[in-house]
This record gives C-alpha cells, sequence and structure tokens, in this order.
C-alpha cells in the first residue's frame, strides 16, 4: 500500500483497478476487504459494474495506515 495519500475526488467513482493502483494493492487484496466490509462498493446502474466513490477510497487508506 502507498503511503501517500491518493489523488482521488471525494464525489468522483472508480473501477476496482483505478482503486487498487491508487491504494497500491492487489486485486485480491481489494476483494478480501470487500468480503471483510472494511470498504463499501457501488454498482453502476448502466453495466452493474463494482465502483468506488474516492471518499471510501481515502477513508480505507487513512484506516489501513
Amino acid at each position: 500500500m502507498t503511503n501517500v495519500e491518493p489523488k482521488v475526488a471525494d464525489a468522483g467513482r472508480y473501477t476496482m483497478t483505478e482503486t487498487c493502483k491508487v491504494l497500491g494493492i492487489h486485486r485480491n487484496t481489494l476483494r478480501r476487504w470487500l468480503q471483510a466490509g472494511k470498504i463499501k462498493v457501488k454498482f453502476r446502474r448502466i453495466d452493474n459494474r463494482k465502483v468506488f466513490e474516492g471518499s471510501e477510497i481515502k477513508k480505507v487508506w487513512r484506516i489501513a495506515l
């Protein structure tokens, strides 16, 4: 995990790949966090893909450090 705060917009929505990239973690780590309830996910209406809000990404980053 990166020790530099992610540069994401609080209201922005990010895919799983983008979220992993800004946090500096592997996809499997993010999946484990999802299963454990450590991060909240939303779903896009158009294609039902998982998206993460920027505010949630920052919250998880602060807790993980």
